[in-house]
């Protein structure tokens, strides 16, 4: 857990840090959105991959080359294994099977839950009592967003895609834990995961695996290369691995449970899709939940203990 530290007039780091989530939380309900769209045309998940890893690696694979030395080239490898091939390949296979909702439970539930048993687990940490509230709100709250869908009478195999969400929860869980106890830096560790995907994955697909992009249409390729390649890899895995150095992973991480409901929401406006009750209500839920999560140690307490009228 990071103490709030001031880097500069008038904001801390802490603030920064919270600052940069929610422009993970808007990236990512974007990228939900965009995602469903995608999985609706004629192109194949590893379509969507590649446009996401090629695309980013393009951009920073200069910046990468002339700024890290080969030496500690190993170390990206392994955060491009969990935060982009891992994550990026499961969750868009995941998009095949189950629905948006689904992805926001379980993936952005997932991965605080994850978060959270990874650090008590391997170091021992003793968990604010604050964090474990708000992991509890934050379930709840995904659960009530989710309901609908996951009782639907036509799961079928959505369980496969449940399953799939869980593994892309875990995955971005270890990658942001293994960045911060590295002390990459953000710029630098986004840069890497964008450039070793890019070497990794590229060949495999144009050599071997299913391709439909030549079927879709210029605006859906556009979009997808956009959003997935610099919005979604760039912009938001910079941001989380900003936010994830200034606020620590198990703060940064609760952010992430705001993704559903901003999704649904962007999802009523932009895709025509029915708010309901249970939607409403978990979207609430979540918002305290999450704002709980981030805020600095020792804070609530003093909120509590604050007199009145001050």
């Amino acid at each position: 857990m990071n103490m709030p530290v001031r880097s500069g007039p008038g904001i801390s780091d802490h603030t920064r840090g919270v600052l940069a989530a929610l422009v993970v939380v808007l990236c990512w309900s974007g990228f939900n959105i965009v995602s469903r769209l995608g999985s609706k045309g004629v192109m194949t998940p590893f379509d969507i991959a590649a446009l996401r890893f090629g695309v980013s690696g393009v951009i920073a694979l200069p910046y990468f080359m002339s700024r890290v030395a080969p030496r500690d080239w190993p170390r990206y490898l392994v955060l491009a294994l969990f935060g982009g091939l891992g994550y990026g390949l499961l969750v868009y296979s995941g998009f095949a099977f189950a629905p948006t909702a689904h992805a926001g439970v379980f993936v952005n539930g997932g991965i605080p839950f994850w978060t959270i048993v990874i650090v008590a687990l391997m170091s021992g940490f003793r968990l604010a009592r604050h964090i474990v509230l708000a992991l509890l709100l934050s379930s709840a709250g995904l659960v009530l967003i989710g309901y609908e869908s996951l009782i639907a009478p036509d799961a079928g195999s959505r369980w496969i895609g449940d399953i799939l969400f869980l593994l892309a929860a875990l995955t971005w869980a270890v990658f942001g834990l293994l960045m911060r106890r590295w002390a990459v830096r953000p710029q630098l560790a986004i840069s890497g995961v964008a450039t070793f995907s890019m070497l990794i994955y590229m060949p495999v697909y144009l050599l071997w695996l299913p391709q439909a992009i030549s079927a879709s249409p210029a605006a859906e390729i556009a979009l997808q290369a956009g959003y997935q390649g610099i919005v979604a890899a760039l912009l938001a895995g910079g941001m989380y691995s900003y936010a994830n150095q200034k606020i620590g992973s198990c703060e940064a991480s609760m952010m992430l449970a705001l993704v559903p409901g901003v999704s649904a929401i962007g999802a009523f406006f932009i895709l025509d899709e029915a708010l309901t009750v249970y939607v409403v209500v978990g979207i609430v839920v979540v918002s305290v939940g999450a704002i709980l999560g981030a805020m600095p140690p020792g804070a609530v307490l003093k909120l509590l203990k604050r007199p009145r009228g001050v």
